[in-house]
This record gives structure tokens, C-alpha cells and sequence, in this order.
């Protein structure tokens, strides 16, 4: 369900296609939700089934058609409702702290690597958004609040990356 009004908040945005939508999912969304090319697709085909969404083929000039999504008034008033409900227990789910939890077993230089590792992607991401965030003025409300779950983003990476420093430094 969460899938869908994101992707309906893409939409609302402007018309998009389901490679324009992985494209904010790299960029954009990324931060707090990621989502795979498949799992675009089939959420697109069912937002169009259930009305939510339209499609339509767009000429490509030189290149393949297009086909462009757009968000129905049905569809603003599901993403109405669901911005207005209660949020959804978020459940979790880390491969790099399960990792941790179960490495007793690693030697120390494997152990190092694993963090070293994770440091390095996480180090790779803040910089990417704040880069992102440098770009990106915040010139009206919405754009203020997009900004707003990049931050968000931000300060968990700074956390992690201060959590990593704890971490390596207890297990020297």
C-alpha cells in the first residue's frame, strides 16, 4: 500500500513513466523508500486497474513511445486519505546489522571489512545527498518539505556513521 501513494505522489508531481519513476526512486525518494523496476511496473498496472491512475502513449520524437502515467482525481483523493491516516508501523529490516548481531563468528580483519564496507557505502550516500540537498533550493512549500525527508535522510547517515565510530571503537 505504501508503494502505491508514493508512486501517486510521484504522479501528482507530473506525468511519469515507470522509468522517470524508478529515476526519483534513485534520486528523490531514496532517502526513505526504495523500490525496484519490477515493483514500479506492477504497482503502475494496478493503480491503473483499480482507477487510480491513467496511462497514455506518447510519440516518441526520434525515439520509442512513451507510457506516461498520470494520477486520476480517484487517485488524489486515495492519496488525500492516505496522507491524512495514521502511519503504518514501519518494520525494519537491515542486512548489515543482522550481519553484526550474528558476527561473533568473523575474524577480526573480516569483521573489519564488513564495517569498513558499510562506512564506505554510507559515506557515499550523505555525500550524494548533500549534493543533492546543495542543488536543490527550497523554492516553495512542497519543495520545502521534499528537502525536509532529504535532512531526515541526512542526520541518519551522520548518526550512522557516529554509531560506526562507537562501534569499531568497541570491538578494537
Amino acid at each position: 500500500m505504501v508503494l502505491s501513494r508514493i508512486i501517486l505522489g510521484l504522479l501528482a508531481l507530473a506525468p511519469m513513466t515507470g522509468y522517470d519513476l524508478k529515476r526519483h526512486f534513485d534520486s528523490t525518494a531514496g532517502h526513505f523508500w526504495a523500490a525496484d523496476k519490477a515493483q514500479i511496473y506492477r504497482t503502475l498496472a494496478q493503480l491503473v486497474a483499480d482507477g487510480f491512475a491513467e496511462v497514455e502513449t506518447v510519440a516518441g520524437a526520434g525515439a520509442p513511445d512513451r507510457q506516461e502515467h498520470r494520477v486520476t482525481a480517484a487517485g488524489r483523493v486515495a492519496l488525500a486519505e492516505w496522507l491524512k491516516s495514521e502511519p503504518e508501523r514501519h518494520v525494519e529490516r537491515d542486512p548489515f546489522l543482522a550481519r553484526v548481531f550474528f558476527g561473533a563468528g568473523l575474524d577480526d580483519d573480516d569483521l573489519r571489512a564488513l564495517f569498513a564496507g558499510h562506512r564506505a557505502a554510507a559515506e557515499a550516500r550523505l555525500e550524494r545527498f548533500e549534493r543533492i540537498r546543495a542543488e536543490n533550493p527550497a523554492s516553495d512549500r512542497g519543495a520545502r518539505l521534499r528537502l525536509a525527508t532529504l535532512d531526515n535522510g541526512i542526520a541518519h547517515l551522520r548518526t550512522e556513521l557516529a554509531w560506526l565510530d562507537e562501534a569499531e571503537k568497541e570491538l578494537s
